[in-house]
């Protein structure tokens, strides 16, 4: 049977010009309008599925149709992090410049697996990381490397950790080896949940991680750490990894990395340190002090697309000894095999995955669009930013402030005379639904010694003064509203 030519080939490059400068249009203007909208999607479950065809279609469709349909059926269905009162969870910004590099990286469609596939993905990613690693004052000892996300960046940072603990158990696994101890992960109990996955994932059970208490600051204790490790081994346990966090998750603490480092070094025990949000501050003059002790760590993970400008996805991973890592997952089928006129670097020894997609493109052009300057800039006013809100929170006799501020995140809970102690949590739940309601802002909750607690977190590069004094107000509006219901 002969194919039809009209069922065949790509979109016609003349009308690929035209969709692609209404698209580009469409992005510039909702940058510039992002605020239009309301921030979280206004849509029931199951709305935007129940809009669309229960099938794909049998013909094609004209751009003109497929983008209406993404205007009409998706776009109420968007939250809308580009939003400059987007102040839930980690507050990002997908920034023109790495948008740009997307569409590029789209466009050229790369594969970097091996250096051959694409030598500049390969290379500029060398590059790029080595900028960054200088920004951060990391000494150039580590190598970077990019993954999606820090939960799959610490997947391999333990992997690592693990391989260099039992270098056999590449080839002989961790069942059934009954002279092989039981290892230990230690983190704080602020740690991101990623912990608890990748000691799942990597065989190593749940019960392998072991929660260190934090103190008032929500902060690692290295005393409780210490003490912790002696037992264990004194139980035959095998001490692994220890993460310590810069920037914890729900209240963005820093733990004490420097005690951390030389508990670790002197128990010969691999240090991770996660500085997936906070880590870029330390380019920050006065912040440098919040890397501290990572020099001595053994692998550390900062997401560009966190807090700096960078559009989601693109997590980077510096260790000491990234041969430990191609240990772990190195493996070169015939059909991969190449010979080059030089030693090169294969992005695909360096993680479970097979496919790289380029992106080191865009944190590339993000880093050359704003400049180190122009970056610390815009981190130190969302900092700014964040010391205000607090020092609202501060001044107020009806809110009140849950933990420090070191960055751009404030934790609080409304604190009204005529609610009872035991109705805080309820009374602070109705609040956050109610102004997150408005469409105006978004914010999260976490808990912080048992109490909720509501996050307003700093991020948008399009977020000013005034979207977090409207913040302010719509906070103290809803609450003293809530009351008189």
């Amino acid at each position: 049977m002969t194919a039809d030519r009209s069922q065949l080939g790509d979109m016609d490059p003349e009308a690929f010009r035209r969709e692609a400068h209404r698209v580009a249009d469409w992005i510039a203007d909702y940058l510039a309008q992002s605020g239009q909208y309301p921030v979280l999607a206004r849509v029931r479950p199951g709305e935007i599925a129940s809009a669309l065809p229960s099938e794909a279609p049998a013909t094609g469709e004209s751009f003109d149709t497929i983008f209406s349909d993404f205007e009409r059926v998706l776009l109420p269905g968007i939250t809308h992090w580009n939003h400059p009162g987007f102040f839930a969870y980690f507050a990002i910004t997908g920034s023109a410049p790495g948008i740009l590099a997307e569409f590029l990286s789209a466009g050229l469609n790369v594969q970097a697996m091996l250096w051959r596939t694409s030598p500049a993905a390969t290379e500029l990613e060398e590059v790029t990381l080595s900028w960054l690693r200088k920004l951060l004052g990391l000494p150039d000892i580590f190598d970077g490397v990019i993954y999606d996300t820090a939960s799959i960046s610490t997947l391999h940072a333990l992997a690592a950790a693990r391989e260099r603990a039992v270098p056999s158990v590449r080839t002989e696994g961790l069942v059934g080896r009954g002279t092989l101890a039981r290892m230990r992960v230690y983190c704080s109990d602020q740690t991101h949940s990623s912990i608890d996955k990748a000691v799942i994932l990597l065989g190593l059970g749940q019960e392998s991680l072991r929660k260190i208490p934090s103190d008032a600051e929500f902060r690692m204790r290295p005393d409780a750490l210490e003490t912790a490790i002696a037992e264990d081994r004194a139980n035959a346990w095998l001490p692994l990894a220890v993460v310590a966090t810069v920037g914890t998750t729900s209240s963005t603490s820093i733990d004490p990395v420097p005690q951390v480092a030389a508990l670790c070094r002197r128990e010969s025990i691999w240090l991770h340190v996660d500085a997936a949000y906070a880590g870029v501050a330390a380019m920050v003059p006065g912040y440098e002090w919040i890397l501290r002790g990572a020099e001595h760590a053994d692998s550390l993970v900062v997401n560009p697309h966190k807090w700096l400008f960078t559009p989601f996805d693109l997590s980077v991973l510096y260790c000491r000894d990234m041969d430990l890592v191609r240990a772990a997952f190195a493996l070169t089928p015939e059909y991969l095999k190449t010979v080059e006129a030089a030693p090169v670097r294969n992005l695909m020894d360096t993680g479970i995955q097979l496919g790289r997609r380029f992106r080191a493109l865009k944190l590339w052009m993000v880093l050359r669009h704003f400049g180190a300057d122009g970056l610390r800039a815009r981190l130190a006013e969302h900092m700014r930013l964040a010391r205000l809100f607090a020092s609202w929170i501060d001044a107020s006799t009806d809110f009140e402030r849950l933990a420090p501020v070191p960055f751009s995140v404030v934790c609080f809970r409304a604190l009204p005379n005529a609610v009872a102690d035991a109705d805080l949590d309820a009374f602070n739940e109705r609040l956050l639904e109610s102004v997150n309601a408005t469409g105006e802002i978004f914010i999260s909750h976490t808990k912080l010694d048992g109490r909720y607690s509501l996050r307003l977190a700093i991020g948008n590069l399009h977020t000013t003064g005034h979207h977090v004094s409207r913040a302010w107000a719509l906070l103290q509006e809803h609450a003293t509203q809530l009351q008189s219901t």
